[in-house]
């Protein structure tokens, strides 16, 4: 029998091919478990302590929301360089409106019910009209948007210092202050409650997934390696969980209010903080952005413009307007931040948000997103900021000098970008 005419034999599959794993997010995720190793080692195990953990997380969290936004910014071949600067102006008119123009204008002081939510639709609709502003320039007029957002940059750090005279506003409103993070919990009850409806729209999430494939004709993964992929999934969100709630609010803080805490007296009284509010907001600012990114006309039209401009707007696409559009949510996502950025210190100051342009760039770069343009996702960015922010939380705890953590960040930042390019050179990936 000539070979020809021999039945092919079936390939076998490696574990990652049945699987169906991005590669890419493996890596980040082996990279962050290998920065925690290495800084937990270093620190004699303090480093993976619930409370550590904790702070790790609601530190990571407004720069996180920002690079949500800054993927559709490269993916469509731009750079942002003004968003910790918008977030110091979006905090400074929050701060205002709370602490003096509220207050002088309609009469109400801190503590009215509708002070925060006033604030805050104030500072998203100012965060909406710069970055829209910014998109207009760059869209409509031409002007690149490295200068447009280099001078973003240096204006709405000036306006947000006006703003206030350079003056600390504060304290800022209680409620307000619930979505800094540790002033603002779920407790343990609520976070396991929580966690499980997310375990069980996770898991028909995926099995939703596999139905559609099936109905259309497509391959999926083996029975098997579903099972092992929504067991992984299922031990991520409630190990997440198990680990917020382990971190127990200090018995000092329960004697100041036990009922607070579900406690008649602070003797014998436990509470754990559970999932703080920040975290909340950025979970559902993942989700409201990777619905845009893969399930709606606009977020197919970013991705479509990335990959190749003049063939998108040949096609019909306005990548004017489109780049308006991306401008004004970065502009809102900024906002965003500075409401957990602020709430989290309890006042606004002068050098909220100092280089946070270059962090967002960072962890939007180390999240696998192209520089060219056309590539990008809402969860590596997400696990970029992590890896940043765990990178300066460690060196913080070995007792790293800022000058080397700097140097430590901008190292691995070109290192990022460099295994990226390798990557793309060996799978032929755009």
């Amino acid at each position: 029998m000539s070979d020809a005419s021999k039945p092919a034999t079936p390939q076998r599959r490696s574990l990652l091919q049945s699987l169906e794993v991005d590669t890419r997010l493996l890596g980040m995720i082996g990279a962050f478990l290998l920065v925690c190793i290495v800084f937990n080692l270093l620190t004699d195990g303090r480093f993976l302590t619930p409370r550590n953990l904790f702070n790790l997380t609601i530190q990571t969290v407004s720069v996180a929301i920002m690079a949500t936004g800054m993927i559709f910014v490269i993916v469509t071949r731009h750079i942002d360089l003004s968003v910790g600067a918008l977030l110091a102006t979006c905090t400074a008119v929050m701060a205002m409106t709370q602490t003096s123009w509220l207050p002088n204008m309609l009469g109400l002081e801190l503590g009215h019910p509708m002070i925060p939510w006033i604030s805050i639709a104030i500072g998203l609709v100012t965060g909406a009209v710069i970055g829209a502003g910014q998109g207009w320039l760059i869209g409509y007029q031409g002007i690149p948007a490295f200068i447009v957002t280099l001078g973003g940059l240096l204006i709405w750090r000036n306006v947000g210092w006006y703003l206030t005279d350079g003056a600390t506003i504060g304290p800022l409103d209680k409620t307000y202050i619930l979505f800094g993070g540790i002033n603002g919990t779920l407790g343990a009850t609520l976070s396991w409650i929580v966690g499980g409806v997310a375990l069980v729209a996770a898991l028909y999430a995926l099995f939703s997934a596999r139905r559609t494939k099936i109905s259309h004709g497509f391959s999926v993964k083996p029975v098997w390696a579903e099972a092992l992929v929504m067991g992984v999934v299922g031990t991520a969100i409630m190990g997440f969980v198990a680990i917020l709630n382990a971190y127990t609010v200090p018995s000092r803080v329960i004697a100041r209010n036990p009922s607070l805490y579900g406690c008649e007296t602070a003797e014998g009284c436990v509470a754990s903080y559970g999932i703080p509010y920040s975290v909340l907001l950025l979970i559902a600012v993942a989700i409201v952005m990777t619905v845009i990114a893969r399930r709606t006309r606009l977020g197919r039209y970013i991705f479509a413009t990335g990959g190749n401009p003049d063939a998108a707007e040949l096609s019909g696409i306005n990548t004017r307007l489109l780049t308006v559009k991306i401008f004004a949510m970065v502009g809102v996502l900024c906002a965003l931040a500075g409401v957990v950025a602020s709430a989290r210190l309890g006042y606004h100051t002068n050098d909220i948000g100092v280089l946070d342009e270059l962090r967002v760039i960072a962890a939007a770069v180390i999240g696998g997103t192209a520089l060219a343009g056309g590539v990008g996702t809402i969860y590596g960015a997400i696990i970029g900021a992590l890896i940043m922010q765990s990178l300066q939380s460690g060196m913080a705890m070995v007792g790293v000098d800022a000058p080397y953590q700097n140097i430590v960040v901008g190292a691995v930042l070109v290192l990022a970008v460099w295994i990226d390019i390798q990557y793309r050179k060996r799978t032929g990936a755009k």
